[in-house]
């Protein structure tokens, strides 16, 4: 609520301002003709009263901006307290079980299996942060290669599926040789993140598809799909930004810290592609499209000659 209150604010004071410059400029007018002297006074005045104008606008739009980063910020904090808290409470419970009790071998090794889950949850918290951190750094060009994305997409999407403790067939793969010359690390990093949201976000049974095609312009396309809620056509744009969760951190059930898609954006712009959200052809859910500069495998022969 102090959040909607502090955002009003400015909202309503600019517009209360830019009434007072009008009902000034009517005025003014009113007393330059009476003056006599109306064309020297109104381009000064209009000049004048052009850039008040420009300033109230100036004004509100970066106190929305400030605003909406803070609401964020905001999100952003209580997202990671919960993701730091919670594998650490989990652990502090299993250590002081084992501790104080006696349980069988066979409990043991559930106990440290799931202790050794939430401390793989805490390093991946840790390293996205640390990503977004190094995103504006400059980085050379010498730890680039050529990669091939099929294999790539399919080691990410095992990993996901095994984080999720879902059967590998979760993820549907439809792939096409391609290869494509960049990092492997940010591309692991970009689709790793895409995949994992689509596992997170996707229906009660989740079922998510993954296609690899070449384009005709020496570009290669995936295609990430799943069958969840879906991302209304207003928030497209949004979901990619810093610290960017839909809903209230209150209130949602899925972990995260709004940094996955801005992190993925961001190496993909790198890498010279693009990425946007699409409706699926048929039923509920989105697509996740990344277009990036690669190529087909050439065959044997070709290189051989």
């Amino acid at each position: 609520m102090s959040l909607r209150r502090s955002l009003s604010l400015p909202i309503v004071l600019a517009i209360v301002m830019i009434t007072l410059l009008v009902v000034l400029t009517v005025g003014w007018v009113l007393l330059s003709v009476v003056n006599g002297v109306y064309w020297a006074l109104l381009a000064i005045g209009s000049t004048f009263i052009l850039l008040l104008v420009v300033g109230v606008v100036l004004y509100l739009i970066l106190s929305i901006k400030a605003i909406n980063l803070t609401r964020r910020q905001s999100n952003f904090i209580d997202s990671v307290t919960h993701e730091l808290k919670s594998p650490i409470a989990s652990m502090k419970l299993y250590l002081q079980t084992l501790s104080r009790h006696q349980v069988s071998q066979a409990l043991q090794a559930d106990f440290y299996r799931f202790m050794l889950e939430d401390l793989e949850r805490l390093d991946r918290l840790i390293n996205q942060m640390l990503e977004a951190g190094r995103l504006d750094a400059e980085r050379s060009d010498e730890d680039k290669e050529d990669v091939e994305l099929a294999e790539l997409l399919r080691g990410c999407a095992a990993s996901v599926c095994m984080n999720y403790r879902v059967p590998a067939q979760t993820v549907h793969l439809d792939l096409q040789p391609g290869i494509v010359f960049g990092r492997r690390v940010d591309l692991d990093i970009i689709f790793r993140n895409l995949i994992d949201n689509a596992v997170k976000y996707a229906g009660a049974t989740p079922q998510v598809e993954v296609s690899l095609r070449p384009s005709g312009d020496d570009h290669l396309v995936v295609r990430i799909s799943d069958n969840g809620g879906g991302i209304p056509p207003q928030l497209r744009r949004k979901i990619f930004g810093r610290f960017v969760r839909l809903g209230s951190e209150l209130e949602r059930k899925k972990p995260g810290t709004g940094l996955g898609l801005y992190i993925a954006r961001t190496l993909v712009r790198q890498q010279r592609g693009s990425i946007r959200v699409r409706d699926p052809e048929s039923g509920p859910g989105s697509v996740f499209e990344v277009q990036l500069p690669g190529r087909s495998p050439r065959p044997l022969g070709e290189d051989k000659a």
